[in-house]
């Protein structure tokens, strides 16, 4: 999961809006989001290759979300999948607190990452980079591949354009617009991860098209006032066009 947009809070009608692009190798074997038959029920994707998932929820109304942090001279060859970070925290039943307090202590054992998660009733991001955790106030986050509301090109421009699409959450069109968004940062503009100016260039845009690795779904979720949550999710093939959709809909227990 390369690009994660919340607005925790920020709008009395849709309290909670999640727009997420999840950014992939194309060779990489993935199933569609689905209840799994797990205790509790999970609603996500697949990473058929390690068995976790990058961003998730349950009928509690828990969620949470993954994105790792981009640097090269970070990366070990060995070490476990992070999309079972995700599984983890949707399985507990522990509160933000004691979360934040298990990634800290595990935290070591993985590449580098981010996790911004809820309980159903607080948000918190952990930052595996700083070695820290903290919960978050109402507001509008945009995570990438670096620490939370880095003020990278895609980030900014995509809060700005889900606080306008806040206004039209009865249809996906102007969330998914957004999440489609295929614009490249001028050069004086990209940051400098240590990846190649070419590779900087290309995951500079809220969506990635390549024939190797791109964008592979979509995901957007909206959780009411009166607890109904909407979770929609967008598949994309290699050269970036719809391979597929699912919508679930449900009341939050």
């Amino acid at each position: 999961m390369c690009l994660i947009l919340i607005a925790w809070r920020a709008d009395a009608g849709v309290p909670c809006v999640i727009a997420a692009n999840r950014d992939e190798s194309h060779s990489r074997p993935t199933a569609a989001a689905h209840w799994w038959p797990s205790r509790p029920p999970i609603l996500a994707g697949k990473d058929l290759q390690a068995g976790g998932t990058w961003l998730g929820m349950t009928r509690t109304g828990r969620f949470a979300a993954l994105t790792n942090y981009r640097d090269p001279q970070l990366r070990r060859t060995q070490g476990p999948s992070r999309g079972e970070l995700v599984t983890s925290i949707l399985e507990s039943n522990g509160t933000i607190h004691q979360n934040l307090s298990y990634l800290g202590k595990i935290s070591a054992t993985y590449n580098a990452f981010n996790v911004i998660f809820s309980d159903g009733e607080r948000l918190a991001v952990f930052e595996s980079v700083v070695g820290a955790g903290r919960e978050l106030e109402p507001g509008l986050y945009g995570l990438s591949n670096h620490v939370l509301d880095t003020p990278w090109p895609k980030v900014r421009a995509a809060k700005s354009r889900l606080s306008d699409a806040l206004a039209e959450l009865k249809n996906t069109d102007a969330a998914l617009a957004l999440l489609r968004d295929e614009a490249i940062a001028p050069d004086d503009e990209l940051p400098r991860t240590g990846v190649s100016l070419e590779w900087e260039r290309l995951l500079s845009s809220a969506f990635i098209r390549s024939p190797d690795y791109g964008t592979r779904c979509s995901t957007l979720v909206r959780i009411d006032q009166r607890r109904r949550a909407w979770f929609d999710e967008w598949t994309w093939d290699v050269r970036g066009l719809p391979a597929g959709s699912v919508n679930f809909q449900f009341e939050l227990e």
